[in-house]
């Protein structure tokens, strides 16, 4: 059993940054692939950026040259700095390893 816990997200205006945290624990024996996902309301859950056991990361369009993703092996951990944060990023923000997810964290971006 793996257990995924969100955290960092909270309110911000255009433009702002956040940094949200994902930290995995449960027998977990080897090092996977991660990654975060969103879903605004009405809207169906995208995928926003992932990363590889080895590093390689991969970003949806939308978010290009704006958000980063990070992984802390060691910790268990993978993080998601957002920067230039704009409206359309208002969304419920969820980590994903394998079959697991995690409850979630809000992002809201508004003036």
């Amino acid at each position: 059993q793996v257990q995924l816990v969100e955290s960092g997200g909270g309110s911000v205006q255009p433009g702002g940054s956040l940094r949200l945290s994902c930290a995995a624990s449960g027998s977990i024996v080897w090092v996977y692939d991660m990654g975060w996902y969103r879903q605004a309301p009405g809207k169906e859950r995208e995928l926003v950026a992932g990363i590889t056991s080895g590093g390689r990361t991969t970003y949806a369009d939308s978010v290009k040259g704006r958000f980063t993703i990070s992984r802390d092996n060691a910790k268990n951990t993978v993080y998601l700095q957002m920067n230039s944060l704009k409206p359309e990023d208002t969304a419920v923000y969820y980590c994903k390893m394998l079959a697991y997810w995690g409850k979630g964290t809000l992002v809201t971006v508004s003036s």
